[in-house]
């Protein structure tokens, strides 16, 4: 839990602000797309051809049941898209490409990557201008940001200039334990403002929500981990509401 939770619930709480969001989705196992009620063995076109078949962006995108809140789901095909990728012309930047031609419609576009720097995630991080971290407040958690960094390194001498680690967001933070302050503290000591203020809670009702295909502050709208995400929402918007 982390990625695709934070990706999903910060983009429903943007929207309940009045701002349109369209999230797409490139993680082969369609987390995101089916944590949003969106099934993806019964959609007619997703990410996957988009990326290689050069469907529009905006014929793949999906209305959720959130007002204001869109997906470009992800299918299983997609699996296989790293290898297809390999030979296509201008493969880094076919997301750029594709996104540049609905970012009018939108106040915010959020992509959920896989965790492995393929050639999904390169795409990813090259049609994007700033990356959003969620750190998970447990052991291992730092150990990975530092290779998720040089990740963002790479693709911003090589492929996009214009990348920045704007925001980390602290979460599954569990104020009952030791570990879970300390981590947080190494974070803020280390990266400074672009941690926000607010934190993640741990929290099953966050667990549970994607099973049935809504987003928490749809789920549960009064649950601690909704409170959090809304207050998240605003905090990186810059809006209040």
């Amino acid at each position: 839990m982390g990625k695709t939770t934070t990706t999903v619930n910060l983009g429903s709480c943007f929207a309940e602000l009045g701002l349109r969001t369209l999230i797409v989705d490139l993680d082969p196992q369609a987390n995101a797309s089916t944590g949003l009620g969106i099934n993806p063995r019964s959609i007619e076109s997703s990410m996957y051809d988009v990326l290689l078949h050069d469907t529009p962006l905006e014929d793949c995108v999906e209305a959720t049941s959130v007002k204001n809140l869109f997906c470009a789901p992800a299918s299983l095909d997609l699996a296989g898209a790293e290898i297809e990728l390999v030979p296509a012309f201008n493969r880094e930047r076919r997301l750029k490409a594709a996104i540049e031609s609905v970012a009018d419609d939108y106040d915010y576009v959020l992509i959920d990557c896989p965790p492995s720097l393929g050639l999904l995630t390169v795409n990813g991080l090259t049609a994007a201008t700033e990356v959003l971290v969620p750190i998970q407040c447990e052991y291992y958690a730092l150990e990975g940001l530092g290779q998720l960094l040089r990740n963002v390194d790479l693709v911003k001498k090589n492929l996009n200039p214009d990348l920045d680690l704007s925001t980390i967001v602290l979460v599954m933070f569990d104020a009952r334990t030791k570990l879970a302050s300390q981590v947080a503290k190494e974070v803020r000591d280390h990266f400074g403002p672009v941690v926000c203020r607010q934190v993640i809670p741990r929290s099953v009702r966050l667990s549970e929500a994607p099973s049935f295909g809504q987003p928490i502050n749809i789920f549960d709208p009064t649950s601690r981990g909704s409170i959090a995400y809304r207050d998240l929402a605003r905090e990186v918007s810059g809006l209040q509401g």
